[in-house]
């Protein structure tokens, strides 16, 4: 593989973080679909999975697992420069202070939750996107995206929930929480996923390129191993 990253990898990689900043500053927002209840980020984060399994498909794991830490970093930057504008004085003609405070405060632990749930749900994704791509010698991209997608909306929602509200709000309120998100995100992928069949069919063509992790790639599912790329 060409060490080097390429403008369709790069475009796939600044629209992965731009996604999960913009989603996890439209998480502050409940909103109601019929009789169910979700949040606001439901609207753009499953779009990180989409280009998660775009790049797993074209790229392989290594190359997702370093975009999934890097848009970590930049939703952790996000949020630090966000909380260093809270705490800076107000000016005394601005009146948005207690507005900001409220939209924008987020709480240690929800904090917490976002990040760990991210990290967690985006690997299991990547991790079973490509042991499946092996598994099926490459067929089966439909099927493989949504039960990925599937895989990793669960335990995003395992994690965040328990993590966000357990003790805070009644335990079947959560376990509804949990069940619902997972089910509309993956729904989410499958209205979708004729723009992201053609999204992988594009890259594939202009990068020449359709990775396997089997053994002869030498691949390193360790989720860690940040800088190993290739």
């Amino acid at each position: 593989m060409n060490k080097k990253f390429s403008v369709p990898f790069l475009l796939l990689a600044v629209l992965f973080c731009i996604f999960l900043v913009i989603a996890n500053l439209l998480e502050v927002k409940v909103v109601r679909f019929g009789s169910l209840s979700a949040t606001a980020g439901l609207v753009v984060f499953p779009l990180s999975y989409i280009i998660n399994d775009c790049i797993v498909e074209v790229y392989g794991f290594q190359r997702a697992r370093f975009v999934i830490w890097l848009g970590f970093l930049m939703n952790l930057v996000v949020v630090l420069l966000i909380q260093l504008a809270l705490v800076l004085p107000p000016d005394p003609v601005w009146t948005g202070q207690q507005a900001m405070e409220v939209v924008y405060g987020s709480t240690p632990r929800i904090l917490l939750a976002s990040f760990t749930a991210f990290v967690c749900g985006s690997m299991v994704n990547a991790y079973i996107m490509s042991r499946m791509k092996v598994m099926s010698r490459g067929r089966y991209f439909s099927a493989r995206a949504i039960l990925s997608t599937l895989f990793g909306e669960g335990v995003d929602s395992l994690v965040f929930f328990p993590i966000a509200f357990g003790g805070v709000l009644p335990w079947s309120t959560v376990l509804t929480l949990i069940w619902s998100q997972a089910v509309i995100k993956t729904a989410y992928e499958v209205v979708v996923l004729p723009v992201t069949l053609k999204v992988v069919k594009y890259v594939k063509r202009k990068e020449r390129l359709d990775t396997y992790d089997d053994k002869a790639s030498g691949v390193d599912y360790r989720w860690w191993k940040i800088g190993k790329i290739d």
